[in-house]
């Protein structure tokens, strides 16, 4: 730990008996800081650092830059150190105020670790009453994070999970401050690539919070181009607004050589400039790991005074200042921050609320089939787009169904007949293509089949030579227009099933988005694969079966008591018989150029007798053909009757019926009732997860909760 693993074994002078501070830790914090920072301590003390990005100090740099001698320096406390040997895990410092003294290790572990492992390492915690016995802890603490495990073959160079440290007394400032491991630049014999980008990880997760003051530490042994540390912070910080250069080891360098002097100018801020500048420190030296930290402040002091770094301002070298330093950056940086914290853990709160509350699956699933779409949860990642694809607009699930169902009524008009005959009276076309045809099928359909009205009685003609009887000439059998019609119509069944097929899979994906929306994972799994799936199967193929039993009456002779069909046939008649009057009229009359007119003006005579012989000579004497315009005119009559009466059993009795309506009530409250105590059990028994997600999810609720009330207490009290 520090710029080091393992303890040395020395006892140092200044290691205190008791949990005891010097007055200048104390310059930390003023009371009106501390009034302030105790509104975070209190609401890292609930536990909501876990949930939310609390304001705290992370010291950072390259590997032996000097970072946990500054951490030593500033907190007073005499970690054990070891010149040869890294920081190999984050450790976070957590100074408290308390009515009396205490230091407790704790280790919290990597999520990623295996559960059974995660709950081995969060029972580990050790309380001690004096700094002597902080090494021995330590070492129980890296043990159970398999850093120095002897029995390993190839133990862990480095690990994810967090030291914490948390000491309390009456005169400790209120204060967290974090080490993470250096940044390390090549593979050596004990540290591999994955050791190296394992490091830089680390380093990225605590500095990119944006609530963190970043005390980027380079060391003046080594270039400070070269220094990976530099490059992380302008990453994430690129104004250098909550970054501290701070320049370790000055005493290194050679007195009047070029590197002091670069390195002086970078503690003047003119090389790399961050707003929140830069600050010197001498560290101990090899040969002063016994000094005291009084010590240890009193040879910083003497070699600043003497060397080139004397003309900074005062308030940019030196442990003290230093202090006094943070404090003041920490306070302004928390008052900036308090009003974003507490939006962002009201935030957290709702999020964590509605996570825990599975129970508004049937009131939700009820409003959507209803077309109520008043709730928040409609309004959820609002899509102004109508698209089938989309979530937000599937959980509209009854606007889904209607323009569903629309389309499928446009699709039978426009692809349903297996003829489109073009006749010369437009008005008695049986349902022209039109620009829209098939724009809600997701499959590919034929087309209607063109043919011209000779077509059309010849195919008629046909029908009555295979379907002749002992009916007089002129006239037909019945049931050639029954034969007429079930071939016009045979495209029916087939768009009716896709219609089916896909409005189920919208109701399905509805009620998987709901699901996921409002329930676990483990809780969705087992609501789908109990009481969903099946139930939805079921209503779906009852909806086929509904839908063969239309069909059976659309394939049975045709049965009507609608006068629109006698209304179609007279019509058909009308227009005809209008057409050939007309003619015998047109061609009945003469056009005679006006006596003594200059102009083309002519005059109209109608020979009235001659365009009554022409209409009752037009009469077609072909007996057959007579008999298909008959026919032919029954079936455009018989067709566009069953064609609504069709349509309109398709999207009430089939889909309606069948697969929308009830949609909720596949697991309603009364479903939840009937089922026996084995169901409920087998539903409600939490996996291991989903119970320490459900514990989790409570606890943070409460945990926010508390965190609330303390901030409505400080932004109502303090003006910011």
């Amino acid at each position: 730990m520090g710029d080091s693993e393992h303890l040395d074994k020395r006892h140092s002078t200044a290691c205190v008996e008791e949990l005891n501070i010097t007055p200048s830790l104390e310059n930390l914090q003023t009371d009106e800081q501390r009034r302030v920072l105790d509104t975070i301590a209190q609401v890292r003390k609930c536990g909501l650092d876990s949930i939310l990005s609390l304001p705290q100090l992370v010291v950072c740099g390259d590997q032996s830059a000097g970072k946990s001698s500054v951490l030593e320096a500033l907190t007073e406390i005499p970690f054990p150190r070891n010149d040869n040997l890294c920081t190999r895990f984050a450790t976070e410092i957590i100074l408290r105020r308390a009515t009396v003294n205490s230091l407790t290790i704790k280790v919290i572990p990597d999520p990623k670790r295996p559960t059974p492992e995660q709950e081995s390492i969060k029972s580990f915690q050790e309380s001690i009453t004096d700094f002597d016995k902080l090494p021995v802890t330590m070492d129980a603490a890296m043990a159970i994070m398999g850093l120095n495990d002897s029995s390993i073959s190839n133990p862990k160079a480095f690990a994810r999970d967090v030291l914490s440290v948390e000491i309390e007394g009456p005169s400790r400032p209120q204060l967290t401050l974090a080490d993470i491991p250096g940044l390390i630049q090549t593979e050596t014999k004990g540290v591999t690539k994955a050791d190296i980008d394992l490091v830089a990880q680390i380093t990225d997760q605590y500095i990119s919070q944006s609530r963190t003051i970043c005390l980027a530490v380079v060391s003046a042994t080594h270039d400070y181009a070269n220094q990976k540390i530099l490059t992380k912070v302008r990453e994430v910080d690129p104004e250098g607004e909550r970054t501290l250069g701070i320049i370790t080891k000055p005493d290194r360098l050679p007195r009047g050589s070029g590197s002091e002097k670069a390195f002086f100018a970078l503690a003047r801020n003119e090389d790399v400039f961050l707003k929140l500048g830069w600050h010197v420190l001498k560290n101990r030296s090899f040969e002063e790991t016994t000094d005291s930290l009084m010590e240890r402040n009193i040879s910083e002091t003497s070699y600043i005074r003497n060397s080139i770094f004397s003309s900074l301002p005062e308030e940019c070298w030196g442990i003290d200042s230093l202090r006094l330093r943070l404090s003041s950056l920490l306070f302004e940086h928390v008052k900036q921050e308090l009003p974003n914290l507490q939006e962002d853990l009201g935030k957290a709160l709702n999020d964590a609320k509605k996570q825990l509350d599975v129970l508004n699956y049937y009131e939700i699933c009820k409003a959507a089939v209803g077309g109520h779409y008043e709730g928040d949860y409609f309004h959820r990642d609002a899509d102004q787009t109508f698209s089938l694809t989309s979530s937000a607009t599937i959980r509209r699930v009854r606007a889904v169904v209607q323009f569903m169902n629309t389309g499928f009524s446009d699709n039978i008009r426009a692809n349903g007949h297996k003829y489109h005959i073009s006749m010369k009276v437009k008005s008695a076309d049986m349902g022209q293509p039109t620009a829209s045809d098939g724009k809600h099928l997701n499959r590919t359909f034929k087309k209607p089949i063109r043919i011209s009205k000779d077509g059309a009685l010849e195919w008629v003609s046909g029908a009555i030579t295979r379907t002749r009887g002992k009916e007089l000439i002129r006239n037909f059998n019945p049931l050639l227009v029954s034969e007429l019609f079930w071939e016009q119509c045979s495209n029916w069944h087939q768009l009716a099933v896709d219609h089916a097929d896909q409005v189920a899979a919208i109701c399905r994906e509805f009620l998987n988005i709901l699901l996921t929306d409002e329930c676990s994972n483990d809780v969705r799994s087992c609501l789908w694969l109990t009481q969903i799936e099946d139930v939805f199967k079921a209503r779906h193929e009852a909806a086929l079966q509904e839908l063969d039993r239309i069909m059976e009456d659309v394939r049975s002779y045709p049965i009507n008591y609608n006068h629109y069909y006698t209304d179609v046939i007279n019509k058909r008649r009308q227009e005809r018989q209008t057409k050939n009057l007309a003619d015998c009229v047109k061609d009945a009359t003469t056009h005679t150029l006006l006596p003594g007119c200059q102009s083309d003006h002519v005059s109209a005579t109608v020979d009235v007798d001659d365009a009554v012989r022409r209409y009752t000579q037009e009469a077609d004497p072909d007996m057959e053909n007579f008999g298909c315009e008959e026919a032919l005119d029954c079936l455009f009559a018989i067709y566009k009757v069953s064609q609504k009466t069709f349509i309109a059993n398709v999207t009430t009795q089939m889909i309606e019926r069948h697969i929308v309506r009830g949609l909720e009530k596949i697991f309603s409250p009364v479903v939840v009732n009937r089922l026996s105590a084995s169901e409920v059990e087998r539903i409600v028994s939490e996996p291991a997860s989903a119970k320490r997600q459900r514990e989790f999810l409570e606890d943070r609720i409460e945990k926010l909760k508390q965190g609330q009330g303390i901030f409505r207490n400080v932004m109502g009290s303090t003006a910011f």
